[in-house]
């Protein structure tokens, strides 16, 4: 019964974000070679997977135009993104649910697991008050994205905070509907789900990688800030994509050609303490924001997404199948994360 289509793809991309963007993503990005065959009515969970990031990565590149003019020269040069592994933030509170969220990252372990994502491992991150999960494919570790999912931690931050996180994020609403969860049971179930019931679900899912809570107040929004960046970031752009990634052959050179168009990258490349994964990025680009502010309204510029390159080196031995080495490291990704501190 495990289908995969490319016409499944471009089916369920268009339903999320319209045909003619579809056919532009799905023709820039690498599609793994398991659903290139043909299908009937049902999809895989891959197929689905695919397309939910496909639809991200689109998001993302309309909020990130420095992402988007890198994206435009890979095109216009006859290439295609590899996308590796897509990044978002998430909040647990010192007790209980976020809102009407499950806390943390569970929130997205609903939606991830029925897809056939499971957590590969676990990365503290510090110097950050969070802590970051891999989520890899079963099916196709290697060729389908992953996800980066960090949890931060508002309990190991002043009382202060916490009351003031507890104010911003502790009224969440849940975007899924009874559509999603359909197409989650179907998943769950038996790997599959209808087709026309994953297109209509799709966009739900979509939609789940945004921000659920009001926006904060100009006060509330720098009472975050002075403590966390991170959570400030959370603040005003939810849970969208933090940052999409390239998969590169030499993340070195394609940060110094980047650097000499005159694009903000960063400084210097980050190297995982096994050297088998190397990471550099665009700063943030600046996105408008308003908040209230006593009795008016304010529009300031904070850091929005981002767009990450990565190179991934052989394994010595290949496991299961997987011969890059696909992990993370969690110096590397508090120095991408720095990418958000400012606008």
């Amino acid at each position: 019964m495990s289908d995969h289509s490319p016409d499944h793809l471009q089916a369920l991309v268009a339903a999320a974000i319209g045909v003619a963007a579809a056919h532009e993503t799905l023709d820039t990005l690498v599609i793994p070679e398991a659903l290139q065959t043909n299908g009937g009515p049902f999809v895989s969970r891959a197929t689905f997977a695919m397309a939910l990031n496909a639809a991200l990565f689109h998001g993302l590149l309309a909020r990130v135009p420095t992402g988007a003019a890198y994206v435009d020269d890979v095109r216009r040069a006859g290439g295609k993104v590899l996308l590796d592994h897509g990044a978002l933030r998430t909040v647990r509170l010192p007790a209980g649910p976020t809102g009407d969220l499950p806390p943390g990252y569970l929130a997205f372990t609903r939606l991830l697991e029925p897809l056939g994502y499971e957590v590969a491992d676990l990365y503290p991150l510090e110097r950050l008050m969070m802590t970051g999960r891999a989520f890899r494919h079963r099916d196709l570790p290697e060729a389908l994205p992953q996800f980066f999912v960090s949890e931060l931690h508002v309990d190991r931050f002043s009382p202060a905070f916490q009351k003031v996180a507890e104010h911003v994020f502790g009224r969440t609403r849940d975007p899924l509907d009874a559509t999603a969860r359909a197409a989650l049971e179907a998943f769950a179930g038996g790997d599959v789900c209808d087709l026309r019931l994953a297109a209509k679900a799709l966009p739900v899912f979509v939609a789940a990688f945004g921000r659920w809570h009001a926006p904060p107040s100009l006060l509330a929004y720098e009472a975050l800030l002075a403590e966390s960046p991170e959570a400030a970031w959370i603040a005003t752009e939810g849970c969208a994509f933090n940052h999409a990634t390239d998969r590169v052959a030499d993340v070195e050179a394609l940060a110094d050609a980047q650097r000499r168009l005159g694009r903000p990258i960063k400084d210097h490349v980050e190297r995982s303490a096994s050297g088998g994964v190397r990471q550099t990025a665009f700063k943030a680009d600046p996105v408008e924001r308003m908040f209230a502010d006593g009795d008016r309204t304010v529009c300031r510029l904070v850091p929005g997404s981002f767009y990450e390159f990565i190179t991934r080196a052989p394994l010595a031995e290949p496991e299961d199948g997987v011969t890059l080495d696909l992990g993370f490291d969690s110096g590397n990704a508090q120095g991408i994360f720095k990418m958000t501190a400012t606008a």
